[in-house]
């Protein structure tokens, strides 16, 4: 039994609404922001009341959470659609996804919940690391601000670039692209050049800093780490909307079998997993060498770095084997030997 196709197509519907999810909530929190209160408290130094008055909480993820647990009821209800059960006459025997089982609701919120926590965690501690720093090097409050929440698009009349969003390692990535563009110094300009993100629309007005022996100004420079963080936000966006689509799908489909195995209508020991990597460069090399991989039901697989995964995108494995996987998983259940079993029981 191969969920192959009808996989890929979930995961093609439900990783732009995660994403999607995601970015929205950012661009609300950047909308309600108020500049000047912001900006005032950087003038009094308060780090932490600076930080509260950019109200990043939990609350302003809720259309990411819905948006996991539609994937996940999805999964689920795909997967039991595809287990065909006969009883000893032939006659069909209906199976149906539990979306309201007790178990499947308390993981689908305690995971949101965790998820949530950790990226409301993870920016305000990027922010204050970048809080702090602007301070400390004497940064008009203004400008430490703006660096912060972005700049209001004339086009658009809203706000880009900024590091709400970003993980801690990518606010690095952008405080450092910044102090490259600000340096005038032609090594510097060379190495942001390198930078896999940036956007390439500028590299030219870069050479032409370097060639001249010139720094660039300040509002190009803003313009620049501005296009630069918000292409980092959207790598986040998809990396996470990948990650997440996997898991909710990848455990609801699991969920799926198990409550079919726990309703008597199929018997774990005729039920096997297959692992599909996607068969191209792209595949973590831990996950070409499962591909074709096959357990039971009830058994894991075993990664060469030592990790144990019941599926792809499995939220009890590491990040490291689970960040970004586009692995498939094939359940195959032997109806035959099911079928001799149970009549000669």
């Amino acid at each position: 039994m191969s969920n192959r196709s009808s996989f890929e197509q979930l995961l093609d519907k439900y990783e732009p609404l995660i994403r999607d999810a995601f970015l929205a909530a950012i661009d609300e929190i950047k909308d309600q922001i108020v500049l000047k209160r912001l900006v005032e408290r950087l003038e009094r130094g308060d780090i932490a009341g600076a930080i509260d008055v950019l109200q990043i909480e939990a609350d302003a993820f809720g259309r990411l959470e819905l948006a996991i647990g539609e994937a996940y009821n999805a999964g689920g209800i795909d997967m039991a659609g595809s287990i065909v059960l006969r009883d000893p006459n032939g006659s069909r025997i209906a199976f149906r996804f539990g979306v309201r089982n007790p178990e499947a609701e308390a993981w689908l919120r305690d995971h949101s919940a965790r998820l949530v926590t950790r990226i409301v965690d993870d920016q305000r501690e990027a922010i204050r690391v970048a809080l702090t720093e602007g301070l400390a090097q004497g940064n008009n409050p203004r400008t430490t601000a703006l660096d912060i929440i972005g700049r209001t698009s004339r086009a658009t009349n809203n706000r880009t670039g900024g590091l709400i969003g970003l993980t801690a390692p990518q606010e690095r990535f952008v405080s450092a692209a910044r102090q490259e563009l600000l340096s005038g110094e032609p090594d510097l300009l060379r190495h942001y050049l390198t930078r896999e993100r940036r956007d390439k629309r500028f590299d030219a007005a870069i050479r032409n800093a370097i060639a001249e022996g010139r720094a660039i100004d300040k509002e190009m420079v803003n313009r620049i780490a501005g296009r630069y963080a918000d292409r980092l936000l959207a790598l986040r966006g998809e990396m996470l909307s990948r990650t997440e689509t996997m898991m909710a799908l990848g455990k609801s489909r699991d969920d799926a079998m198990r409550q079919a195995i726990l309703s008597g209508k199929v018997d774990a020991a005729f039920v096997t997993k297959r692992w599909r990597s996607a068969g191209d460069n792209r595949v973590r090399h831990t996950h070409r060498a499962l591909n074709n991989d096959e357990v039971g039901f009830y058994q894991s697989f075993q990664s060469p770095s030592g990790a144990t995964l019941r599926f792809p995108g499995d939220p009890e494995a590491p990040i490291s084997e689970t960040s970004g996987c586009r692995c498939g998983l094939e359940y195959r259940i032997d109806y035959t030997a099911q079928f001799i079993a149970r009549r000669a029981a």
